[in-house]
């Protein structure tokens, strides 16, 4: 068994993980027919990696997709907000060893089971504590839980963008309108990646790059944003984001972040950049 096997199989014990503990609430929101494209997909994903696995390739994006759909319907649902509290860590969109040799698969596996999950663990107790403090009037904590929702909500929404602007299938340059405005708003896609590589080269401590869009003056920009939530700019939508803590790169990387900058380049999924700025591109609120 070659370590991709290895890898998609753990991959598949994850997903099926998550199915296992969401499925009544997936059965009860959208109805067991809906969900039948997703088991099916994930049991033809089971046999394959026993029978066939030449062919699990095919049937771990089928599952992924199916389950992406399964999810959007759910959403699309009488109630599409996420319960106070009940935020979940998001099933990876390819196996932990898909990125490399970029990104290795024992950082990407940590920092998606462990530090993403911290993140979900501690915003879902910071809501509670907060709706707790609603309901008994005792506000006297409430600076704290504050922080706390602050800091772990942006890391859990970053987490969330970052594994899927980047792709086993990703690299080379952006197309269509989002290279049309990245030309001209920074002269060129190289100044864009230049500017981009350099602030996150730059971050002071952990913290992220990120290559939005703004509504308000109706342009792409590059902000940082130390830690998650610090030092950065409201009332924008990120189209491309960085990671640059050291749990992201440190076992790979040691403390060369840019090396780390420069490969990650290869594995960045225009596509998702290109989909994000074609529906944030229709925000556009009165210029000041």
């Amino acid at each position: 068994m070659d370590s991709h096997e290895q890898a998609l199989r753990k991959w598949k014990d994850e997903l099926a993980r998550l199915w296992k503990e969401q499925e009544s609430e997936f059965v009860r929101s959208i109805g067991e027919e809906q969900t039948q494209p997703f088991t099916k997909s994930l049991s033809q994903l089971e046999y394959a990696l026993e029978h066939d696995p030449t062919q699990a390739n095919e049937h771990a994006q089928h599952a992924y997709d199916s389950w992406v759909v399964m999810a959007d319907l759910r959403g699309k649902g009488k109630n599409n907000s996420v319960p106070i509290g009940g935020h979940r860590l998001p099933p990876m969109p390819y196996s932990y060893n898909a990125l490399e040799p970029y990104i290795d698969e024992k950082t990407m596996r940590l920092h998606h089971l462990k530090h993403h999950q911290t993140y979900v663990n501690d915003l879902n107790k910071a809501e509670k504590e907060m709706e707790k403090a609603r309901r008994t009037g005792n506000y006297d904590l409430i600076k704290h839980w504050e922080r706390e929702a602050a800091f772990n909500g942006a890391g859990h929404y970053l987490h969330t963008l970052f594994w899927h602007v980047m792709s086993p299938n990703g690299g080379g340059e952006p197309q269509g309108a989002l290279k049309a405005r990245i030309t001209e708003d920074f002269g060129s896609f190289q100044k864009m990646k230049a500017h981009f590589s350099n602030a996150a080269e730059k971050v002071e401590g952990g913290g992220w790059a990120m290559l939005i869009y703004a509504p308000r003056s109706h342009r792409l920009e590059i902000l940082q944003a130390e830690k998650h939530q610090n030092l950065s700019q409201q009332d924008q939508v990120p189209l491309l984001v960085l990671d640059v803590w050291e749990h992201a790169y440190y076992l790979k990387y040691q403390n060369e972040r840019k090396a780390y900058i420069e490969a990650w380049w290869n594995v960045v999924n225009w596509k998702e950049a290109e989909n994000r700025y074609r529906q944030a591109s229709q925000l556009k609120w009165v210029p000041y």
